[in-house]
Formats: C-alpha cells, sequence, structure tokens
C-alpha cells in the first residue's frame, strides 16, 4: 500500500502528477529514489516542472475523412517549435489518431492509444524531449451528411483554423465561408445564436450613446434598433458582409450559389490565454544571480 505522504514527497520532488507518482511509486515497491528515476527515464519529472508555464503559441490543424472533421489545437510556449518538424508530427499523430477514432471529447481523445501509451502519454513524453511546455488545448469533431460539404481554411500555416459547413452548393463555396470566417472572426454563426445577454448589454450601451447625442427617448429608441442591425452584421457570420462581394452578405452568397450555411467553426490559436510578459533585463539578471 502506497501512502499519500509517499506520494505527495515524490510529487514535491519531480513536479508529476499524483497519479503518475502513485504508479512510479507501485513500480519501484515504494522506493522513493528509485521512483524518482523511473519518473525522469518516462521523462514524466522533466515534463512536470513546466507546468506552471505558459504554452500559449502554437497551431491547429484540421483532418477529414468522409463525413467526418477533427480540428485540433496544440499549444507551445514558443513560436520557434511550431517550425519543428518534430511538433509538426505530433500534430498530425494526434489529429489522425483522433480521426480514426470514436473520440468527442478531449477527455476521451487524450485517453486514446497512440504508439506506446495514449496521446497524454505522447504529450508528456514530446514535452520532456522538446524541452518546451506542450497542452493539447482543444478539439472540435464536426460530423455532416452525404448532401452536405466541408470548407476547410488554415491561415498562416495553422494559426488559424476553419470548417464550414453548406448543404449544397460545392467545396468551393464552402471554403469562400470558412476563409471569410479566419478574415473576419465572427463571434457567431446566425443572429439567433446571439445570448439575449449580449443583446440586451449592447442595446443599453447604444441607448445611452444615442441620449447622449441629445436625441429625445423615442427618437434614440429607433436608432438603438437601425445600430443594432449593424452590431449583428459585424458579429454573424451569416449576415457579414462577404469579403469577396461587399453587396452581398455570406448568407446570400451561399444561397446564391444552391446551398445553405449551416455551421461554422474556428480556433484562434492562443486566444484567451493569458500571455506572460517577461521583461527580457530582469530575466538575465535572475540567471546570472542563481
Amino acid at each position: 500500500m502506497i501512502s499519500a505522504s509517499l506520494v505527495k514527497e515524490l510529487r514535491e520532488q519531480t513536479g508529476a502528477g499524483m497519479m503518475d507518482c502513485k504508479k512510479a511509486l507501485s513500480e519501484c515497491d515504494g522506493n522513493l529514489e528509485a521512483a524518482v528515476d523511473w519518473l525522469r527515464e518516462k521523462g514524466i519529472a522533466k515534463a512536470g516542472k513546466k507546468e506552471s508555464r505558459i504554452a500559449a503559441e502554437g497551431l491547429a490543424d484540421i483532418f477529414v475523412k468522409g463525413n467526418k472533421a477533427v480540428m485540433i489545437e496544440i499549444n507551445a510556449e514558443t513560436d520557434f517549435v511550431t517550425k519543428n518538424d518534430e511538433f509538426r508530427e505530433l500534430i498530425k499523430t494526434v489529429g489522425e489518431t483522433i480521426l480514426n477514432s470514436d473520440a468527442k471529447t478531449l477527455e476521451e481523445a487524450n485517453e486514446l492509444p497512440c504508439g506506446e501509451g495514449t496521446i497524454k502519454d505522447l504529450m508528456v513524453a514530446k514535452t520532456a524531449k522538446i524541452g518546451e511546455k506542450l497542452d493539447f488545448r482543444r478539439l472540435a469533431v464536426i460530423e455532416k451528411k452525404d448532401d452536405e460539404n466541408f470548407g476547410t481554411y488554415l491561415h498562416m500555416g495553422g494559426k488559424i483554423a476553419v470548417v464550414a459547413v453548406i448543404k449544397g452548393a460545392n467545396e468551393e463555396v464552402a471554403k469562400d465561408v470558412a476563409m471569410q470566417a479566419a478574415a473576419m472572426k465572427p463571434k457567431y454563426v446566425f443572429k439567433e445564436d446571439v445570448p439575449e445577454a449580449e443583446i440586451a448589454r449592447e442595446r443599453e450601451v447604444l441607448k445611452e450613446q444615442a441620449m447622449n447625442e441629445g436625441k429625445p427617448a423615442d427618437i434614440a429608441e429607433k436608432m438603438v434598433d437601425g445600430r443594432l442591425n449593424k452590431f449583428f452584421k459585424e458579429i454573424c457570420l451569416s449576415m457579414q458582409a462577404f469579403i469577396k462581394d461587399g453587396d452581398i452578405d455570406v448568407n446570400k452568397y451561399v444561397t446564391n450559389n444552391g446551398g445553405e450555411l449551416i455551421a461554422s467553426t474556428s480556433f484562434v490559436v492562443g486566444e484567451g490565454i493569458e500571455k506572460r510578459q517577461d521583461n527580457f533585463a530582469e530575466e538575465v539578471m535572475a540567471q546570472i544571480n542563481n
């Protein structure tokens, strides 16, 4: 029986996860020093110490087979690593493994068999080998029907990835929609997708703006309706002016080509991650003083 205190001690020494520490101690019959070596040999101790670092760079990629598309984002600490062949091969391995599985969530994907272990094990091993914290951040599994088309687009080699789904039309039209989403970064696909709370908040802001312009309340209300429509045209993909023909919106472009916009999913690499702002001079001094 491995005690909790022994697991805690190993964790503090190596920075490895609790379950990894417990497994190491079990493999080594409770011998702490041997467990440390076991973790180091597996690359887990080295990877664990990187857990506090921020992985905000990286790449997204898309994998398609038949009526199924898989979009993943894997992050690294620096943009330099994204040009590494081993990092790119890692993305390909993870993407294709998920594409050929029934996994739908990140949790399910991490437990998929991959090489000598799981995808989670592979991420730990590559973190140790490449020398930067790597993070399999997110996953989207998109499925379509036989009469629908995927439009896929990768911008800047994978800094933005989009999968659009169009009923009818063709792949070229669907790709145009995906490129639109990459360029204009809409928050929603349809007006109906916008939460009521967000609409109410925007309405209140627009009303205050109109009132501050000295407009009477009844006139302000009418102005709000017009400005709210402009707001929807900015944040909803279907209502945005089409980048190749500003006289029509995206929805009109699709219908003009005999199609119907069904869905669109986008990943912007690092979006929402707070990047660490290092002071280079302070970092150098810290290294000199250590």
